[in-house]
């Protein structure tokens, strides 16, 4: 949806309620609602439990909020990320550390745009099968990484290798072995 002023994103957002679905993005008037399918959620969480365990591992304190509506009026951007973290022990964040995309179809929004708009440090897209990085640098423009800034000794191939794991405990299993060596 094109014109939307902001008063359509928040009665949107009203209209949805505590429900999780449909997400909702925008950006300048540009409206886009998504239902995410089944395995769009699975890979969304196991991701998320991955993330968990890692830190579990290595002793990095972390609080995660999934889907936390992030929006900023005056910047005219609001979306939901699929997951997101805030590292170490902040009571009342203003916004995530790190957000997760999980790309099934490419919608018609920046959402890159929308995460340097509110500030987002760092952003991970999986798509294909893979998660690519991006930092946020001088909170001008990302940059394509190859690690993680926020989980800096984290193995993105290795972690992405455990995602086909059914079920999920049993990819945490298994991951948590390979963490220990």
């Amino acid at each position: 949806m094109f014109n939307v002023p902001w008063s359509g994103f928040e009665a949107q957002l009203a209209l949805r309620g505590e429900a999780s679905v449909p997400r909702v993005a925008y950006l300048d008037g540009a409206m886009e609602l998504m239902r995410p399918s089944h395995d769009h959620e699975r890979i969304k969480s196991s991701i998320g439990c991955l993330i968990v365990t890692y830190a579990l591992e290595r002793g990095i304190d972390l609080q995660p909020y999934g889907g936390w509506t992030l929006r900023n009026e005056p910047k005219a951007a609001g979306l939901e990320p699929d997951e997101c973290y805030v590292f170490g022990t902040e009571r009342e964040p203003k916004r995530p550390d790190l957000a997760i995309e999980v790309v099934w179809t490419h919608g018609g929004i920046d959402k890159l745009e929308i995460y340097r708009r509110l500030g987002v440090p760092e952003v991970w897209f999986w798509r294909d099968e893979a998660i690519a990085v991006f930092v946020l640098r001088n909170g001008e423009r990302y940059e394509e990484a190859q690690r993680s800034e926020c989980l800096p000794g984290l193995d993105l191939v290795q972690l992405t290798s455990f995602l086909g794991c059914i079920p999920v405990t049993q990819a945490i299993r298994a991951y948590q072995a390979a963490l220990r060596g």
